[in-house]
């Protein structure tokens, strides 16, 4: 066994060797295209040689040295889950029935099944106590209730974050936080072309019945999330949230037939 190791070690040391010598020659063809790669690609080649150098001679040596005892340990293992009788014993097994010169032996239910029968019937009898007795597990209408619930709360975080606000969802508000933000909303973004108080000044007036894109919560919203470029008015996307044009959006329709002074000339279509 020692010579043959030592057998086995030249060999791996020669691989090892060649590996070695032959990095520069591969580094030095990529050296002119790669520059900089030069000394990586030695240290990965000289790294990678190492290693297939280690295994190498690993399996060599240790595959000669403990074959006979792995095998006779595997062979223990199966006989040990499958119980399987030996050839000797074969005759005693035999049942008396026969089908075309075929017998057939009584063998046992290895344990390997028999293990996996009986913990099976445990678990069914826990699963029984635990979800149908006890109730500390949760059964299928448990499951989709606690769903169901789970989904409600996500839903209420994301309208209070606004995620769900668009156009086609977006609603009226009536609390005075809501109103208040959305009036200072507008007098930091939108007074400037429509009045302080809404009466129109660039912009159309708020507080007449006439509109221009719709009177409704859902025009107001659609103006101010993607403008009227062809009249000046930008998109506010980028710079106010879906709850933000919300608010501004109810804001302004508070404003109709509040009849400020100076009002801007009416402007689209009657709204009544």
């Amino acid at each position: 066994m020692k010579m043959k190791v030592i057998k086995n070690f030249n060999v791996i040391a020669v691989i090892f060797l060649l590996f070695i010598l032959s990095s520069p020659i591969f580094a030095e063809t990529t050296a002119e295209s790669g520059g900089g790669l030069e000394s990586i690609i030695k240290i990965m080649v000289a790294v990678t040689a190492f290693l297939v150098a280690v295994i190498m001679w690993l399996v060599l040596v240790y595959s000669e040295k403990s074959e006979s005892a792995e095998e006779s340990g595997f062979r223990k293992l199966m006989q040990m889950l499958n119980q399987r009788p030996s050839i000797d014993d074969e005759q005693k097994l035999l049942l008396d029935h026969d089908f075309d010169g075929i017998k057939e032996l009584n063998n046992k239910i290895p344990p390997w099944f028999m293990a996996i029968f009986y913990g099976s019937m445990l678990w069914a009898a826990y699963y029984m106590v635990d979800y149908h007795i006890l109730g500390s597990g949760n059964v299928q209408e448990d499951e989709y209730a606690a769903e169901v619930q789970v989904a409600a709360m996500e839903r209420e975080i994301l309208n209070k974050s606004g995620a769900l606000v668009n156009e086609e969802t977006v609603t009226v508000l009536d609390d005075v936080a809501a109103i208040a933000s959305g009036k200072e909303i507008f007098i930091k973004n939108c007074a400037a072309c429509h009045g302080m108080n809404g009466e129109g000044l660039v912009g159309p007036n708020f507080t007449d019945d006439y509109w221009i894109h719709g009177n409704k919560i859902n025009d107001l919203f659609k103006t101010i999330k993607y403008g009227v470029p062809q009249k000046g008015m930008i998109s506010w996307q980028a710079q106010l949230d879906p709850t933000q044009m919300q608010e501004v959006a109810s804001y302004i329709l508070t404003l109709r037939g509040t009849n400020p002074p100076n009002q801007k000339a009416p402007e689209g279509d009657l709204y009544t």
